[in-house]
């Protein structure tokens, strides 16, 4: 199986390469300079230049796009849309590195994460962004999309536990009432999805056991 992983210099990103070359799979990191990860192929290219030719051979493309900073946040819907425009008629999946602020709260899908009054408010325009990137992403029916949001509590330097629990579109706790995963985790979840996943065009979560 072949995959690419955009963004892979990232944390998230050389991870997830990790995971996938660690499975065997074939797997291509798409950077802007020089390839950090431990992918066997690199592709030199900013993500904004992609087209439909950089990734036609490609069975699942993985964005882990981030942007974190106030002027920057609006790029997760732009890089987003390029990615499936390049994406669009194909039967390339693409799978997205998402955020637990969309997250419902309630049954009824009409509260969410980061509408709460305990919600970090230096966490909100982030959310807000990524939450727009998912309401953009869901009307998308030409593209193979699965929009992967981690726990509340996503950390970076986490252990790798080997165990989740893959839930949908609310807020999931664990036996411990716990909204958490490491980074190392939510890309075994990841790996997971590409190979044996069949969420298309559907938005999921993943949480430590």
């Amino acid at each position: 199986m072949k995959i690419a992983v955009v963004c892979a210099n990232g944390r998230a990103g050389q991870l997830i390469v990790k995971e996938a070359v660690d499975r065997g799979l074939d797997v291509t990191a798409i950077v802007r300079g020089e390839n950090k990860s431990v992918a066997p192929h690199s592709v030199n290219k900013d993500l904004f230049a992609l087209t439909s030719e950089d990734l036609k051979d490609f069975d699942a493309v993985v964005d882990a796009f981030g942007a974190w900073t106030e002027d920057v946040l609006p790029l997760h819907s732009t890089s987003l849309k390029v990615l499936c425009d390049a994406l669009s008629g194909t039967n390339t999946r693409l799978l997205v590195v998402g955020g637990a602020g969309s997250l419902y709260v309630n049954p009824e899908h009409t509260a969410i994460v980061s509408d709460g009054p305990d919600f970090p408010p230096q966490f909100l325009p982030l959310a807000q962004a990524q939450g727009k990137a998912l309401a953009e992403l869901r009307e998308r029916t030409d593209v193979k999309w699965t929009f992967i949001s981690p726990a509340g509590d996503f950390q970076a330097e986490g252990e790798r536990t080997g165990k989740y629990i893959l839930a949908g579109e609310e807020l999931t706790l664990n036996d411990k009432g716990e909204s958490i995963i490491s980074y190392a985790d939510y890309a075994i979840a990841m790996v997971d999805e590409i190979t044996e996943g069949n969420h298309i065009r559907e938005r999921i979560s993943v949480v430590r056991k």
